[in-house]
């Protein structure tokens, strides 16, 4: 996702109010080794702070539709992260960066959002739009001077970026077939007549009752105690 974000990034530096110039564009860390071999008018952005946005966290799962908009799968929620780059401009005067840093303004600020059809990978799959915000209120823990104290060089003006972007969650869950008919109804006649070996059951049962009637009829006669002819 990041490697995503990064092109992204790259493709709206180079376009917009930079369009044309041939201004270089690169995500190297600025430090003075690189500043040193440096050779062309350059916009930097570097990524300095990677952190999620909890507040955008989700629960619950999403659908996946097919082409025919079927839901064939379900996925969680993708988690969102804020991705802050350092944007800076390098050449050989002052006055030249300025320019240049005025123009990424330029660029950047009217694209408070990034449509989908914008991303690349993963990132366009999801078909959501991610949010940018240039040179706002920066909320990380490490100030910029430290992050200047850290590169090893001297300070110098600045754009903070920061892209919070989607990362895919995993594993994704098959679902159930879909539904391909309504609600129905189906009346059928209930047999009241057992079945054969039950109707065969119940005539055994009879047949042993009369029996054993029989049976104490004969006991009852032959003592002299069944008056019943």
């Amino acid at each position: 996702m990041i490697h995503e974000v990064d092109e992204v990034l790259k493709n709206l530096l180079s376009g917009g109010a930079l369009a044309g110039s041939g201004i270089d564009v690169a995500l190297d860390a600025p430090t003075r080794d690189w500043a040193a071999r440096r050779n062309a008018p350059t916009i930097n952005a570097y990524l300095y702070d990677i952190r999620e946005d909890v507040a955008r966290r989700q629960r619950g799962h999403l659908p996946i539709h097919d082409e025919r908009d079927i839901v064939v799968k379900h996925r969680q929620p993708p988690r969102w992260f804020r991705l802050s780059y350092l944007v800076t401009a390098w050449t050989k005067q002052p006055q030249d960066e300025h320019r240049l840093l005025s123009a990424v303004l330029a660029t950047l600020i009217p694209r408070e959002l990034i449509g989908p059809s914008e991303l690349p990978g993963s990132l366009g799959a999801l078909g959501m739009t991610i949010p940018m915000s240039v040179a706002g209120t920066q909320t990380e823990s490490r100030s910029l001077a430290e992050i200047w104290s850290a590169l090893g060089g001297e300070l110098k003006p600045s754009l903070d970026l920061v892209i919070t972007a989607p990362f895919p969650a995993y594993p994704e869950y098959d679902a159930g077939p879909p539904v391909t008919e309504g609600v129905a109804v189906r009346v059928r006649t209930v047999d009241v007549t057992p079945p054969p070996e039950e109707r065969a059951h119940s005539a055994r049962q009879v047949a042993a009752a009369q029996e054993a009637r029989e049976a104490r009829r004969t006991a009852r006669r032959g003592r002299g105690l069944d008056r019943r002819t």
